[in-house]
């Protein structure tokens, strides 16, 4: 198992890897496997790959997030400006109902409002405005659908059947409320990821537990080795 330090070092390694990063204005600490991230950058899509980041280190439990976003220059567009980008950035994205969400600029923090029908498009509001110039977002976005389960279920096994990545037949799908478990055995990671946000799309449904394993095969010496 990884120590603080090595996973503190992980992560410095990883945030190095995105050229839109200055690893001078980020601080990394790491305590008990949590990765606390500091500093001030320069936009609010710096914060975001940060933190996104982070998270990809194994080892890492939890990460606490400290970024700020630097005082806007003159040259940065004002809150109008900002909500008609905002309100054109969710318009190009398909998987989002732009009529049903409210868009409110202050200080250059967006706050969005209104009703989604699924958690995957509440976040997909979310990542459609991750690169225009502000300094924060506050996702207010509540769901609006309550199908039964028997029918999210239903519509979650279909969605399986149509994705030409998923063997629908090595997964189970159950529901509760707005939660969906799924087990099962599938040939690689990308898969069971794929499986996830497939999902996560489903209407009403907030939380995907996803209990899938991923196949292994097995080489000379008897050694488990996954089905990439």
């Amino acid at each position: 198992m990884k120590n603080d330090v090595q996973i503190q070092q992980d992560v410095v390694e990883q945030l190095k890897l995105h050229p839109e990063l200055k690893i001078s204005e980020i601080g990394v600490c790491c305590k008990n496997g949590v990765v606390t991230l500091s500093g001030e950058v320069s936009t609010f899509a710096q914060k975001v790959i940060a933190e996104r980041c982070a998270k990809k280190v194994s080892g890492v439990m939890a990460v606490a997030e400290d970024i700020q976003v630097g005082p806007f220059s003159p040259s940065r567009r004002t809150d109008p400006e900002i909500a008609d980008a905002a309100l054109n950035a969710l318009k190009w994205n398909s998987a989002v109902q732009e009529e049903k969400i409210k868009i409110i600029v202050e200080n250059g923090y967006v706050t969005l409002e209104g009703t989604a029908t699924s958690a995957y498009e509440r976040t997909q509001a979310e990542k459609s405005l991750e690169y225009l110039p502000l300094k924060g977002i506050f996702n207010l976005i509540t769901l609006s659908c309550c199908a039964t389960s028997e029918l999210v279920k239903q519509q979650i096994e279909a969605a399986f059947q149509r994705r030409a990545v998923i063997d629908a037949n090595g997964i189970s799908v159950s529901v509760v409320g707005n939660k969906v478990v799924l087990r099962g055995v599938v040939r690689s990671n990308l898969e069971r990821d794929d499986a996830a946000h497939t999902a996560l799309a489903a209407p009403g449904i907030e939380e995907v537990e996803n209990n899938i394993q991923v196949k292994t095969n097995t080489d000379l010496e008897g050694n488990s080795i996954p089905v990439m």
